[in-house]
């Protein structure tokens, strides 16, 4: 586990730092293959697609969580991953865009909540929870935009 723990923390680190600071291309290059590592939670084939510091609007230095969404040819991935360092309720889940078909993994985690799938991801709808039980959430956070649409 810390060895996907090592990886899911250096992709998250990797994607802010990506969209704050322009890279040459060898990091550019050394991230892919962070990410690439990360994504065997999800299986052989997926691919990052986006990781959101949650909750939102946080400094990325001091998030709770971090959502990983991941694609493999029009299918989706997501996890949840715990960044607090103890035991979470914690709750994702994924659905296709009705709303139907819905994924869910939900209980107390120290690691992540996940993975969890969706056969057709574009504009699908993802909620994360995180908190000390389920009535007491610090993560509260629900999105049809994690995958693109159209």
């Amino acid at each position: 586990m810390s060895r996907l723990r090592t990886a899911l923390r250096a992709t998250a680190t990797a994607t802010v730092l990506t969209a704050a600071v322009l890279t040459a291309p060898g990091a550019v290059a050394a991230e892919q293959s962070t990410a690439s590592a990360s994504a065997t939670v999800c299986g052989t084939g997926y691919t990052l697609r986006k990781a959101i510091p949650l909750p939102l609007g946080v400094d990325p230095a001091v998030r709770k969580a971090t959502l990983f969404a991941y694609e493999n040819g029009g299918k989706g991935c997501v996890i949840l991953d715990n960044n607090v360092g103890r035991a979470q309720y914690m709750s994702v889940q994924v659905c296709k865009v009705d709303g139907t078909a819905c994924d869910p993994d939900t209980g107390t985690f120290s690691e992540y909540a996940g993975p969890v799938y969706v056969s057709s991801f574009a504009c699908a709808p993802v909620t994360a929870k995180m908190g000390s039980s389920s009535g007491s959430l610090y993560v509260n956070y629900k999105s049809s935009y994690v995958f693109p649409c159209g």
